[in-house]
C-alpha cells in the first residue's frame, strides 16, 4: 500500500500506511510534549495508527485536552497500582477537588501506610514507562476477557458492538473509555495523599505539566460529595451500566426517579430548616454556581421550602440591575462583558437591599433586554416581617455585591451538579460535560440554539466561572447537589440528535465527538416519569415553574 500525505502545521508529509501519529512530533517530557492528537478534528491516541490523509494537531500537555488525558491515565494507573498492591482494597473516584480527585474506600478507612505503599506502586509504574497500548477485540473475546468484571461485561453487553475498544497496561485489561497517554512515563508528576474517607490524587497545573497544583481545602465539597455517595448507597444505583438495567425496565424507571427526586427534596427541607433557626437574622439568600447547575429552578423551589417553614419569599432577579448597554464594559475583544460584576449597578442594588432592611419602599428596577435600557417605570416593593429576600446569579458568593448588607443577615448556597454516578471504578463523569450536556439541550429547547453555538460559546462560559464563581465558592454556607442520578439517560435521547448535527469541518466537532462517545454508555430514558417540579425540567422542558 503506498504512501499517504499528512498536513501537519504548515507542513504536508508523506508517511506509510500503519504509522503511530506519535512519530510525528515530540512527546520528550523535559520540553513541550504531547500526550494525545487530533486527527481529523478527532481526539486520538498517540498510538493510533494513520491509515488514510488527514490533518492532524497535537495535543499538548498544557492545554485543556491535554490535561484531560493526564488526569484520566493517572486515574487508569493508580487501578494499576491498587490491583498489584492491594488487591482487596476498594476505590471509587469520587468529585475533582480542584486540581485532585477524591478516591473514597469502600472497604473500611485506609492506613496512611498504605496509601503510602499505594504512591510508591504508582511511582513504579511511571519510572518503568509501561506502555499502554489501546486494542479493538471482538465482541465474544471482549467478553471471555473481561469475564471476571461484572460492570465491564455488562456495559460490553449493553454496548452491543462488534469491536470492543480497550487499553492493555503491565498485563491488566480495562476498557476504553477516554484516549490516554500512550505510556505511563509521560507522567511524572503527581501526589497521594491520605484523607478520613480514603485519598486524593493530586494532578500538575494545566498550564504547568510539569509543576504539582495546590489543592485547596473545600470542605463543603467533601461534604456535599459524601453525602451523595451516601445516597447513591440508597439509591443502590452506583455504576451506568447499572442505571442502564433500570433504563431498559420501564416499570423500574418510575419508582428510581420518585425516589431520586425524594431525596433531593429532603435536601431541601434541610436547607429551609436551617434557615428558618435563624430567622429572626436571616434577611437575604443568595444562590450561586456555575452555568446549567440548575440554579433558577433550585431558587425556586427553596422558595416553596420556605413558605412551609413560615416565610413569605421574595425573589430578587439580578439581571434587572443590569447598566444601560452603552455603560456596559468590554471584555479583551471588545465584546460585552455581561458576566462581570461590574455589569451590574451595584451601588443601586445596595441602596436598595440596605432600605429595604429599613423597613423601606423601593422601586425595583426592570430592564429591557431588546433595548439594552431600564424601562422607566419599575415594581415597588416592601419586605414584611416574615419575608426573605432571595438573589440567584452568578455573583451571589461574592460579597463585593451586597457589601451594605451585614454577613450574618446572609445566608451564601453555592449549586453544582456532582455526579456521583460513574462509568467505573476509577472513570468519573465530568461534571463539566453534565453541565455542558444541560446547556446544550436547554439552549436548543428554548432559545433555538444549535449544538455547534453552545459548544462554541462553552469555552467563554468557563473562563467566566474561574473568575466569577469558583475563587468564592468556599465561602458559602451550604452546598447544594443539583444532580439527578437517572438525568444523563434523560437528557441523552435529545442530546445525541443534536450533537450528530455537528460538522467534521468545524473545531466543535472534537468536543461533540467526546461527548458522543460519552453518551454511547447510556440506554436513553424517556422524561415521562420525572416531575413537573424537578429541577431536570429546566432543561428538558415542561416545568411547572414559570421562568
Amino acid at each position: 500500500m503506498s504512501n499517504f500525505f499528512i498536513e501537519l502545521g504548515d507542513s504536508v508529509l508523506s508517511v506509510a500506511p500503519g504509522t503511530p501519529v506519535g512519530q510525528l512530533f515530540s512527546t520528550n517530557p523535559e520540553g513541550p510534549f504531547a500526550l494525545g492528537a487530533l486527527v481529523n478534528r478527532r481526539l486520538k491516541s498517540l498510538r493510533y495508527p494513520l491509515s488514510m490523509s488527514a490533518r492532524i494537531e497535537p495535543v499538548w500537555a498544557d492545554s485543556s485536552l491535554g490535561h484531560r488525558i493526564y488526569r484520566k491515565t493517572l486515574c487508569f494507573l493508580l487501578e494499576l497500582a491498587r490491583k498489584s498492591t492491594f488487591p482487596d482494597v476498594k476505590l471509587r473516584i469520587g468529585p475533582s477537588l480542584g486540581n485532585a480527585y477524591l478516591f473514597f474506600s469502600e472497604s473500611g478507612p485506609l492506613e496512611k501506610e498504605q496509601v503510602h505503599l499505594l504512591s510508591q506502586s504508582l511511582r513504579r509504574l511511571v519510572d518503568a514507562d509501561l506502555p499502554i497500548i489501546p486494542h479493538r477485540l471482538p465482541y465474544s473475546e471482549a467478553l471471555k476477557r473481561f469475564a471476571s468484571d461484572a460492570e465491564a461485561s455488562l456495559l460490553i453487553v449493553q454496548k452491543n458492538e462488534a469491536e470492543v475498544r480497550c487499553l492493555e497496561c503491565a498485563g491488566a485489561w480495562a476498557l476504553e473509555h477516554f484516549p490516554l497517554a500512550p505510556s505511563a512515563g509521560l507522567l511524572p508528576i503527581f501526589d497521594l495523599e491520605w484523607t478520613n474517607d480514603g485519598l486524593l490524587l493530586k494532578f500538575p497545573e494545566k498550564k504547568w505539566p510539569l509543576v504539582l497544583a495546590p489543592t485547596l481545602p473545600n470542605p463543603l465539597l467533601v461534604e456535599t460529595a459524601k453525602e451523595y455517595k451516601n445516597l447513591i448507597e440508597i439509591l443502590g444505583i452506583p455504576t451506568v451500566p447499572r442505571l442502564n438495567e433500570v433504563a431498559a425496565k420501564p416499570k423500574d424507571v418510575a419508582h428510581f426517579v420518585q425516589v431520586a427526586e425524594t431525596l433531593q427534596e429532603k435536601k431541601l427541607g434541610k436547607l429551609a430548616d436551617r434557615i428558618a433557626d435563624r430567622a429572626g437574622e436571616l434577611k437575604l439568600i443568595l444562590v450561586a454556581g456555575p452555568s446549567s447547575s440548575g440554579k433558577t429552578t433550585f431558587t425556586k423551589k427553596l422558595a416553596v421550602h420556605l413558605q412551609a417553614v413560615g416565610f413569605k419569599p421574595r425573589l430578587l432577579g439580578l439581571d434587572d440591575y443590569f447598566l444601560d448597554r452603552d455603560k456596559t464594559p468590554k471584555d479583551a475583544d471588545g465584546n460585552f462583558d455581561f458576566e462581570t460584576l461590574n455589569a451590574l449597578d451595584v451601588p443601586l442594588l445596595n441602596q436598595h437591599l440596605f432600605d429595604l432592611l429599613e423597613g423601606r419602599t423601593v422601586e425595583t428596577p426592570s430592564y429591557d433586554f431588546k433595548t439594552g435600557t431600564r424601562k422607566p417605570k419599575g415594581t415597588p416593593l416592601t419586605l414584611g416581617s416574615h419575608d426573605i429576600l432571595l438573589i440567584e446569579g452568578i455573583h451571589g458568593l461574592n460579597d463585593q455585591l451586597t457589601p451594605r448588607v451585614p454577613r450574618h443577615k446572609k445566608f451564601k448556597i453555592y449549586v453544582s451538579p456532582l455526579t456521583a454516578l460513574v462509568i467505573d471504578q476509577n472513570t468519573r463523569i465530568s461534571t463539566t460535560d453534565n453541565r455542558l450536556i444541560r446547556r446544550m439541550v436547554r439552549d436548543f429547547q428554548f432559545r433555538g440554539y444549535s449544538a455547534v453555538h453552545t459548544l462554541h460559546q462553552w469555552p467563554s462560559v468557563r473562563r467566566g466561572e474561574d473568575k466569577n464563581i469558583f475563587p468564592f465558592q468556599g465561602t458559602a454556607d451550604a452546598s447544594f447537589n443539583s444532580s439527578l442520578d437517572y438525568e444523563l439517560a434523560v437528557l441523552t435521547e435529545i442530546a445525541v440528535p443534536l450533537l450528530r448535527t455537528v460538522p467534521p469541518s468545524v473545531p466543535e466537532y472534537t468536543e461533540a465527538s467526546l461527548l458522543l462517545s460519552f453518551l454511547d454508555n447510556f440506554i436513553p430514558m424517556q422524561d415521562l416519569a420525572v416531575p413537573s417540579f424537578s429541577i431536570l425540567r429546566e432543561f428538558v422542558g415542561r416545568s411547572g415553574f414559570k421562568y
